[in-house]
């Protein structure tokens, strides 16, 4: 692993533990050293900043439910041979901040609607030097000048399966895919989700499950892919997806 020790506020030991499950993901998915070390940066603002919109603060925690959370999606192939990928309701940067390390060469759009929220991406991503990224604060609904852009759309923790693909699909090209970080299955989501999808242009429902680091467990990821244009009437305007599903 880099030589470069977090600047973290812990005991000897737990620094271990991090720089352990550091080096384990840096084998794991053969990242550079320069990328660890970026890592590391953002592990320091996550578990620092007060203005980290996380609720997560221990630095172990954050490795494995926030860093290795995102970057196990390097395990699938429209991840990494994705070349212009936007992350949906960025919040704290994840998944899309640590897949931008991982991939320098996809441009990352953090697309994000709250502005503290924008601030503090727009901060993470100066201080990692992070070339391959721009921060949009923009409604998923209202941004426009995205559609039919991305060949990756991801999502973790934004909302419903069915939700979450009226938002990315208009955004996706066809041929792209949306992917979508979920615990535990859910028939009748996932059989929304499906519904939603014929709709929308989508197509299939691709459920892996996966395993970020040890302990973990319950974790999904789910693929679905653009086969056709999203009809001009979607998305909806702001807040109804939310709150008249389709599916």
């Amino acid at each position: 692993m880099s030589g470069r020790a977090p600047r973290l506020g812990a005991a000897s030991s737990s620094r271990d533990a991090v720089d352990a499950r550091l080096s384990s993901l840096e084998e794991r998915f053969c990242l550079s050293g320069e990328a660890v070390d970026k890592l590391q940066l953002l592990l320091e603002r996550l578990a620092d900043d007060p203005h980290a919109p996380t609720s997560v603060r221990d630095p172990l925690g954050i490795v494995d439910n926030h860093l290795a959370d995102s970057l196990v999606a390097l395990e699938l192939e429209p991840v990494r041979e994705s070349t212009v990928a936007l992350d949906l309701g960025s919040g704290a940067g994840l998944p899309g901040i640590p897949l931008a390390i991982a991939l320098p060469r996809t441009s990352f759009t953090l697309l994000e609607s709250a502005a503290r929220k924008c601030l503090f991406l727009e901060s993470v991503v100066s201080e990692c030097g992070l070339s391959n990224v721009k921060v949009v604060h923009e409604r998923a609904e209202s941004y426009r000048q995205g559609r039919d852009r991305h060949d990756l759309v991801t999502a973790r923790a934004v909302a419903g399966l069915e939700v979450t693909a009226e938002y990315a699909a208009p955004l996706l090209r066809v041929g792209g895919t949306l992917l979508a970080w979920a615990g535990k299955r859910s028939t009748a989501g996932e059989a929304a989700a499906i519904r939603a999808a014929q709709e929308l242009g989508l197509e299939g429902l691709d459920v892996r499950r996966v395993e970020p680091f040890p302990e973990s467990h319950s974790r999904h990821l789910y693929l679905t892919s653009k086969v056709r244009p999203t009809p001009s009437r979607f998305p909806r305007r702001p807040g109804v997806a939310a709150k008249h599903p389709l599916g």
